[in-house]
């Protein structure tokens, strides 16, 4: 074990200073109004044609919470909104124009007012919220529209019968954060943030958008392109029967390769298509067929691609992550999703291309999308881009956790994680899951995840639980996800608290010497480093913060990529042994962790010349 680098990077809380403005390229862009405008849908896999952003400037407002955990029951608007507000970043980024945290004993309220779309007999208007931090109530007029709990993943309110369509028309939303202070998920945010913690971040913080939709609609699509059976399946879910149900399969080009139909005589219809010799999906050559869904006067536009995922053992034996039924080796880096000045927010989708493009271009087929639920442009990105997504549950549990339990334990005794079960009250005490709404809730958006992301090809793994944080009946959870997605493999417990359970054996090894077990010949399981590394560079004038954190610190740039290389090198040279894949810590630095490949303004790509 390497005590050194173990002593510089054990966690430590601090007085923390406030961060340095950064800005990144895009987000200056922005701010000086030099940005180009979004032009993509937000949802590339569901898209309609009639829709249009609510982005930009909105009025907003701090208050006390008069107390309670729903909004929309105990505050009332405030008379005036004194600040203005940039949506879709959070009052804590810079690209709000904010710059402060809201507090768990206040509300934070957002108004705007926006032209309502003319509506045809038998349409709906929709409006979207596709993540907001974490509770909310929304009105329009003064109307209750609905509410939502729950940081990362999207919702959505028929305002139909609230608003006067072709007029201005006002909206309102209030928002309540406890952050950490009560255990929903929350990834890596903290309201005492320093070293692995970053800024804890709340309110509308992915796009909102308006779409207008026939009343007798497709709701939900469900779409397996089946390289081993030949067909593609596309199950839908619809408002209401009795219409017909088309199907195309379009090539890359447009032209329409295959189509199907079927009649809705119930509310889930599904329509299957052959398709002889598809073209597959694969990094070298990520090949998207287009989807157009029709139903009565609706239609849905999508994507997918012909790949499968597996454990399959090689010719030795040893169990291999397979794609397309072959061996393929991962070469995977953590992607925290954190911007210096966006934080979960990212400042365009060209910036989340370019982090896709530059982790490409370091040599890594993989990025492990670490304990954060993404926008879903970026996971368009990857599809089109050819990049494997490990995707991470968002964790949470009772704060602070025992970081004995969780960190240094585990980091000076592997014996002590291979033993420990998940499923003994008492043990989740330790692991801060013991609370029974926090493990319901932690259940239901882990299901949802699945559910929402399930059929974007790049994603090919689901990552359950991470170092303990929050950790509770690992084995159910496996079966739940399994049953909704029975065709990715899945990363049960990453880092260490093995259950036997999923597809691969986890461990993060930052301190150890890089090893690959006895004993794989004839596992089920595929053995990966899912973290290592942590090397530290700090690049004047391109950090958050003046005092720099991680797990080693060296005398030059050229040392520190000497290291970094080395290692790599290192750990790809296991494949001989056994080894399925790693994941290398990290792309880029975050706040205080200045261990990433790129700098956290992402002006500077430290392992390039």
């Amino acid at each position: 074990m390497d005590i050194r680098r173990m002593l510089a990077g054990r966690l430590r809380t601090h007085e923390r200073q406030d961060p340095l403005p950064l800005w990144t390229p895009w987000g200056e862009a922005l701010k000086t109004g030099d940005a180009r405008p979004q032009l993509t849908h937000p949802h590339p896999q569901f898209a309609r044609e009639s829709w249009g952003s609510l982005n930009g400037w909105w009025d907003c407002a701090f208050v006390p919470s008069p107390g309670g955990a729903a909004p929309e029951c105990t505050a009332a608007a405030p008379t005036t909104f004194s600040q203005r507000i940039r949506v879709p970043f959070s009052p804590e980024a810079l690209l709000s124009g904010v710059g402060r945290q809201l507090k768990p004993d206040e509300l934070l309220w957002y108004r705007r007012a926006f032209d309502a779309p003319s509506l045809e007999p038998g349409e709906r208007l929709l409006l979207h919220f596709d993540a907001v931090d974490y509770a909310c109530a929304c009105y329009a007029n003064g109307r209750l529209a609905g509410t939502h709990a729950g940081g990362y993943l999207p919702f959505s309110f028929d305002v139909t019968d609230l608003l006067a369509p072709g007029e201005k028309n006002e909206l309102a939303l209030c928002v309540r954060d406890p952050s950490d202070t009560e255990p929903h998920p929350r990834g890596k945010q903290l309201l005492q943030c320093g070293t692995i913690w970053y800024t804890a971040q709340s309110g509308i913080w992915q796009d909102v958008w308006w779409e207008r939709v026939p009343e007798n609609r497709v709701e939900e699509l469900l779409v397996d392109a089946n390289p081993d059976a030949g067909d593609v399946s596309v199950a839908v879910r619809v408002s209401r029967p009795g219409e017909e149900l088309r199907v195309s399969l379009l090539s890359s080009d447009g032209a329409v390769v295959a189509r199907g139909v079927a009649t809705a005589t119930e509310t889930s219809v599904s329509v299957r298509i052959p398709v002889a010799e598809p073209h597959l999906w694969s990094p070298e050559d990520p090949y998207l067929y287009g989807l157009r869904i029709e139903y009565g006067t609706d239609e849905v536009t999508s994507y997918c691609a012909f790949r499968t995922v597996s454990i399959e053992p090689d010719s030795a034996g040893v169990p291999r992550f397979c794609l397309n039924h072959q061996p393929l080796f991962l070469r995977g880096v953590l992607d925290q999703g954190y911007w210096s000045d966006g934080l979960l927010s990212a400042p365009s989708v060209d910036a989340l291309a370019a982090d896709i493009g530059a982790a490409r271009d370091l040599g890594f087929n993989m990025l492990r999308k670490h304990i954060k639920i993404e926008q879903d442009r970026w996971y368009w990105l990857c599809d089109r881009l050819g990049m494997l997504v490990w995707q991470d549950m968002v964790s949470g549990g009772t704060a602070p956790y025992d970081m004995w339990q969780v960190n240094q334990k585990p980091t000076l005794s592997r014996f002590a994680c291979e033993h420990f079960r998940d499923d003994i009250p008492s043990h989740q005490v330790r692991l801060s899951s013991a609370d029974p709404a926090f493990q319901q809730e932690w259940t239901r958006d882990c299901e949802d995840a699945v559910r929402y992301l399930r059929n974007h090809p790049c994603i090919v793994t689901w990552g359950l639980f991470n170092e303990g944080w929050g950790q509770f009946n690992a084995r159910d959870a496996v079966n739940r996800v399994r049953a909704i997605d029975p065709t990715r493999p899945i990363d049960a417990t990453s880092g260490w608290y093995d259950q036997g359970c999923g597809d691969y054996a986890s461990e993060h090894n930052y301190f150890r010497r890089l090893r690959v077990p006895q004993g794989l010949r004839g596992s089920s399981r595929a053995f990966v480093i899912s973290e290592f590394g942590g090397l530290t560079w700090h690049v004047e004038g391109h950090s958050s913060f003046l005092e720099p954190y991680g797990y080693a610190g060296f005398e030059s740039l050229e040392e520190w990529r000497r290291a970094v290389r080395s290692l790599l090198d290192e750990a790809a040279a296991l494949e001989a042994k056994g080894l399925a894949g790693y994941v290398y810590t990290q792309l880029s630095d975050v706040e205080e962790e200045t261990n990433g490949l790129l700098s956290f303004d992402r002006r500077v790509n430290k392992l390039l010349p």
